[in-house]
């Protein structure tokens, strides 16, 4: 299914939350889609987007309670599904099913049942885009540290460190019943906060083989879920990787990831490249700059689908230009639904092993080996005064 006619596409988004509010703010700024429906069982959340999207100068969409209602009427091309995660995967199938396009913000799911549904869901509709929300996959500083990999300026890639060290108040997880639960938030500081980084690393060193891992809940009351993880994963490549991600780590330290490989290093911090050195460089560092002008320009060396790098002022809008273009040309889109799927059954690796308390191979998850196994957040168990 195809859109090659240049006209707006009609979206209807799903979830009318922090996150669905983003992406009707990047539809308003896109002259390439067209909010025509809102889907929340909370009509008073989904005025609140209807405001901003007239605000913006565009028509007023309608409201649904429910997706298969905006179905029903027909006239939408793609589903943008912003709920909370745990209900991702059986509303994407229910899109495609109806004939649209599908695009899923992170996490997959929260279940990796539900998104093998949905990966063959999508098998049998080929001409049907799914596209996962990868955003900093389009970053200028993730561009230009995949330019350099590809282009091998840092040599034999042999580990990694990626730390999403964040701090949320018990307000936030106390602001929503599913924050903090394993049915609809999936996990915690790995599976909300850390997904997207964690994704950058499964782009940058390939295949997850194994995974051994430690969960706890430490800073936070009244949740399921961790508030710290920690991982070392091992690649196909024979590279190491450790991942760290927490929402206690007051007052908020920020997202940093480290690549390092025989002939150089690269360091992204704050979505910004802080750090890059290589063998072949003048004077061994190069600046962020220099990186892209190397690679022959983050906007032009790259794939098509790569070239919409900050259009409409931001990542999610550049990620939302490809899928535009790959409906548009019958096209695979950059992110796609395996890459989320692995992304997924990595997170879920971590929570296995942490609850197993052994090494936990991915593909294993992938295939399904750990179906129906419950996962829990490894808290210490707490020992009385004078124990």
């Amino acid at each position: 299914m195809t859109n090659s006619t240049g006209a707006p596409l009609r979206l209807a988004i799903v979830g009318c939350g922090v996150i669905g509010r983003l992406h009707a703010e990047v539809a308003a700024a896109s002259p390439d889609l067209a909010v025509v429906a809102l889907v929340d069982p909370r009509t008073d959340r989904a005025a609140v987007v209807s405001e901003q999207l007239v605000t913006a100068g565009r028509s007023a969409p309608e409201v649904y309670a429910a997706l298969g209602e905006a179905l029903a009427v027909g006239g939408i091309d793609v589903v943008s599904v912003c709920t909370p995660s745990g209900e991702h995967a059986d509303l994407a199938v229910q899109a495609l099913e109806a004939g649209t396009h599908v695009v899923v913000e992170k996490p997959l799911d929260v279940a990796i049942e539900p998104a093998r549904r949905l990966r063959d869901a999508a098998a049998a509709r080929p001409d049907q885009v799914v596209a996962v929300i990868s955003q900093h996959r389009h970053d200028e500083s993730a561009l230009g540290v995949r330019h350099a990999l590809d282009a091998g300026r840092l040599g034999r890639v042999t580990s990694a460190v990626a730390n999403v060290d964040w701090y949320r108040t018990q307000e936030y997880y106390d602001s929503g019943a599913w924050r903090g639960t394993w049915a609809l938030d999936g996990g915690g500081a790995l599976m909300n906060q850390g997904v997207h980084t964690l994704d950058l690393l499964l782009w940058y060193l390939g295949e997850p083989v194994e995974v051994v891992a430690y969960t706890a809940r430490l800073g936070h009351e009244r949740i399921e879920v961790e508030d710290v993880a920690v991982a070392i994963v091992r690649f196909a490549s024979g590279a190491l990787a450790t991942v760290h991600a927490t929402t206690t780590a007051y007052p908020d330290l920020g997202v940093r990831l480290q690549v390092h490989g025989t002939d150089g290093s690269a360091v992204i911090e704050a979505d910004e490249l802080t750090y890059f050195h290589a063998r072949d460089a003048e004077g061994g560092e190069w600046s962020a700059n220099q990186v892209e002008a190397a690679s022959g320009g983050a906007r032009g060396a790259l794939d098509p689908q790569e070239s919409h790098v900050a259009q409409y002022g931001s990542s999610h809008g550049a990620q939302w230009a490809d899928v535009v273009a790959a409906v548009r040309e019958g096209r695979t889109p950059w992110v796609t639904l395996d890459d989320g799927l692995r992304a997924l059954a990595t997170v879920r690796a971590v929570y296995l092993s942490a609850t197993l308390g052994e090494p936990v191979r991915v593909a294993d998850v992938v295939e399904g080996r750990y179906d129906g196994v419950k996962t829990r957040t490894g808290e210490p168990e707490r020992v009385a005064a004078g124990a």
